[in-house]
């Protein structure tokens, strides 16, 4: 049964993704206005959030 769950999140994360991408980019605006991080990271942070964003998502939708 583990296994079925991590599958459905990762199924319900990815779906996510194309959606979590305009609330990544401001969430990264709003971090680079507040603390001055390198040019050379903005698009690592940014792939980052967009990740953890849908994977919350994911979460949230096979367990709510």
């Amino acid at each position: 049964m583990q296994t079925l769950d991590i599958v459905l999140t990762l199924v319900f994360s990815s779906v996510m993704i194309m959606f979590m991408i305009f609330p990544a980019i401001k969430t990264t605006e709003w971090i680079e206005s507040k603390i001055d991080i390198d040019e050379k990271w903005h698009n690592p942070m940014m792939l980052s959030l967009i990740l953890l964003f849908s994977l919350s998502i994911g979460l949230f939708l096979r367990f709510a």
